[in-house]
């Protein structure tokens, strides 16, 4: 058996030891200081817009304000899908050729675009995905209409945990969490929202949303597999209106019928609301207040 370290040992292993690092540098926004809060080590990743680095803020607002049209977004899309060069009515089927040049037009005018022999166009701010101008401009909406502080394309930094924190935007003490998809219904994946629970429970936010850039219906894919992946914590999902459901009191899945942001405003609302305690107010007193139905 052996021999146990006497207490001298003990404490003369300690004090040669060398001292501990000193803490970790400051953290530039709230978001990023409450996940440091939960034991966390969050990091930005690097922005994946179809924008010039540093862009002023007259060619960031406006556009922001052309992104809160779907169709702009559906065309956005398209075109970021399209690095080679794109024709104005294929770079989505939802949008006529018309619009998608008067679209395509604008980007030229911003400096975003160039136009192409045969009448197409190429951006010139090249994008992996429309997934970071989606986030970019979520983040954007909820700091002007919420006053949300926000950060967005945030990693964790949390083991076993993949995958970055999309937008995390915090005021009044709570934490919101954003996952945010480009895709439509079918082509999201059980994992992703396997994955995306898993963030909410190492990240434990305030308030988590799920939130989908489709008129489509949530409810005949995106609800049963958030069924599957909770299992008995699963809880009968509540309509809150049009295509934007309650999980429960925080967790909230979203979509962009009729408009995704207002949407999203809304279930954060809500959100936020089920924080506060319960008072015994009566069932009238308890309307006094709540959002008019959709």
């Amino acid at each position: 058996m052996p021999k146990r370290p006497t207490a001298r040992e003990i404490e003369a292993d300690a004090a040669g030891r060398r001292g501990a690092r000193g803490p970790p540098g400051p953290l530039r926004s709230e978001p990023l200081r409450m996940l440091r809060r939960r034991g966390l080590a969050p990091s930005l990743a690097r922005p994946d817009l179809p924008l010039p680095p540093g862009a002023g803020e007259p060619l960031a607002r406006a556009f922001a304000a052309r992104l809160r049209h779907y169709a702009f977004r559906l065309f956005l899309r398209g075109a970021i899908l399209a690095p080679g060069g794109f024709a104005p009515g294929r770079a989505t089927r939802y949008v006529p050729a018309r619009t998608g040049r008067r679209y395509a037009e604008e980007l030229v005018a911003w400096g975003l675009a160039r136009r192409l022999p045969g009448g197409r166009y190429r951006l010139l701010y090249g994008a992996r995905s429309f997934g970071g101008t989606l986030e970019w401009w979520l983040a954007r909406e909820l700091r002007e209409r919420l006053g949300f502080e926000v950060e967005v394309g945030v990693r964790s930094g949390a083991r076993g945990v993949g995958g970055d924190l999309d937008v995390v935007a915090a005021a009044e003490g709570k934490l919101v969490y954003l996952e945010t998809k480009s895709s439509p219904p079918k082509h999201i994946l059980q994992a992703e929202v396997e994955a995306f629970l898993r963030r909410v429970r190492a990240v434990r936010p305030d308030v988590a949303l799920f939130v989908v850039d489709t008129a489509l219906r949530l409810s005949d894919k995106v609800l049963p597999m958030f069924a599957d992946a909770l299992g008995e914590e699963a809880s009968a999902a509540r309509r809150m209106f049009r295509e934007t459901w309650a999980l429960g009191p925080h967790l909230f899945v979203v979509n962009a019928r009729e408009d995704l942001v207002e949407n999203v405003c809304r279930a954060v609302a809500e959100g936020i609301r089920n924080l506060g305690p319960d008072f015994p107010l009566g069932a009238d007193a308890r309307r006094v207040g709540q959002p008019p139905r959709g």
